[in-house]
């Protein structure tokens, strides 16, 4: 990689986070020529210019993507997660037989820590978070967490030495674009349709998750969902050592006996980390999420002991089943990063016995909300709808001959429903089932405006 750099100008196509990082990691490690190229007015990218600006090799390019960019004399193309593929420059590249590679592919070649690669449909970030801090408990000389949880995985390329770990979570749209990317352990949570509009089908969905296993060899790690039939039925297929995990005894891997977490080896429990009422993350699809971290911190070397100590004192992160405020004997609940209907169905189902009012919309992948609806049915007694996809999302309940909702502009409108309508004891939820991108720049944004109408709200009612 560094002599196909030094040699050759690299473009990036993307000045988010992970494409800044490819860009600045590209430069630190004496890149010929970087040329940087987003859709996005100069106007918008002042913080990310202002980051770069001390690299002199770099080029930068904005208000379009230019396929003339790409020459016989470019190197190496590196794609930024979320631009899609058919975009006219890749697809010149191509043409070419230029490389097209992922963000993370590119911090791998640099990257001497081991990793834990993390995918999944649901859960990544929860359950990433959980890795790197069982890591960190176990004293491993620098872990951190890395990927789509916040730094970009270039960034942590140079920040952790052969004596830690980066727990990273990987997209379908990070992974579809590798070429040697090899975690030591990889972990794949759960699986279930989401991203079709940016894939086109389910399958293709899938195959770039699956994509996190191909590089691995016999001395690595495979941690596979024993409930997922789609994700349980890759145990034939990877190379190296399969653990499992599950809500109940597994041969290898996480699992539960007797009411304790458990690690087994052979069928048999050799260690118990704490028991299931124990575990301080709410929800049976955190459990999950706790077994699976328990078995890739166990695969990367991390002691028993270290692995129970953090389930118990984990906490939520910001924007999953986030807790809010209490309001007029009313729970409110931000889970913004609930960005498929699974998601919503698992958040849904961690509060039963609750009544709930939920709050859902935003701009549509593609999905089918016909199983969404059948839960909203069983598990809601009131829908509040926003955003572009509240028509489908209403379609979808009215065939499910649910009828308790009502369609709003805005998310400042359905928090005002939501409140008008609770009463003392139920859950008001803001899980969306959708992006943010027809409202907001992203789901932390809009996460953070319904914590914020509800603070208003509070204070209200408090007459502050």
């Amino acid at each position: 990689m560094i002599d196909l750099i030094r040699h050759q100008p690299v473009i990036v196509a993307g000045l988010a986070r992970s494409g800044a990082a490819a860009a600045a990691l590209l430069a630190e490690k004496g890149a010929c020529e970087v040329i940087v190229t987003d859709l996005r007015p100069a106007a918008a990218l002042q913080q990310e210019l202002a980051a770069l600006k001390k690299y002199k090799q770099l080029r930068v390019v904005t208000g379009e993507n230019p396929p003339e960019l790409v020459t016989p004399a470019v190197g190496l193309v590196i794609k930024s997660p979320g631009i899609p593929p058919s975009l006219e420059l890749f697809q010149r590249a191509k043409a070419l037989q230029i490389p097209v590679l992922s963000e993370i592919e590119l911090a791998y070649a640099f990257m001497r820590a081991p990793l834990i690669g993390i995918t999944g449909t649901n859960g990544k970030t929860t359950t990433t978070a959980l890795v790197a801090e069982m890591l960190a408990e176990a004293r491993f000389n620098g872990a951190m967490a890395a990927g789509n949880i916040g730094m970009p995985l270039c960034a942590a390329a140079g920040r952790v030495g052969t004596g830690g770990a980066v727990a990273a979570e990987l997209s379908s749209f990070q992974l579809a674009d590798i070429l040697k990317f090899r975690p030591a352990v990889a972990l794949f949570l759960n699986f279930a349709e989401d991203h079709l509009d940016y894939h086109g089908s389910v399958e293709n969905y899938y195959r770039a998750k699956v994509r996190l296993f191909e590089n691995q060899a016999e001395g690595d790690f495979a941690v596979l969902n024993a409930s997922d039939p789609a994700v349980a039925r890759l145990q034939e297929k990877v190379p190296g050592t399969l653990l499992w995990f599950a809500r109940g005894p597994v041969e290898d891997g996480a699992g539960l006996e007797r009411g304790q977490v458990a690690l087994f080896n052979r069928g048999r429990a050799v260690a118990h980390l704490c028991p299931v009422k124990e575990v301080a993350l709410p929800g049976e699809h955190n459990l999950e999420n706790a077994l699976a971290a328990s078995a890739a911190a166990w695969a990367a070397g991390a002691a028993p002991e270290a692995i129970g100590r953090v389930l118990r004192r984990f906490r939520a992160l910001a924007h999953r089943l986030e807790p809010v405020a209490e309001i007029g004997g009313v729970q409110f609940i931000n889970d913004s990063k609930g960005t498929n209907p699974g998601a919503v169905i698992r958040a849904l189902r961690s509060f039963p016995g609750k009544k709930k009012i939920l709050i859902a919309g935003g701009r549509d992948k593609g999905s089918d909300f016909t199983e969404l609806a059948a839960v909203i049915k069983e598990e809601v007694r009131y829908l509040l709808l926003f955003g572009e996809s509240r028509a489908k999302l209403a379609r979808a309940v009215d065939r499910a001959s649910f009828a308790a909702y009502e369609q709003v502009g805005s998310l400042e409108e359905a928090v005002a429903g939501a409140w008008a309508a609770a009463r003392p004891g139920e859950i008001v939820l803001l899980s969306p089932a959708c992006t943010s991108w027809d409202q907001f720049t992203d789901y932390e944004a809009r996460g953070n405006y319904f914590k914020e109408l509800v603070y208003n709200l509070s204070k209200k009612e408090d007459g502050v």
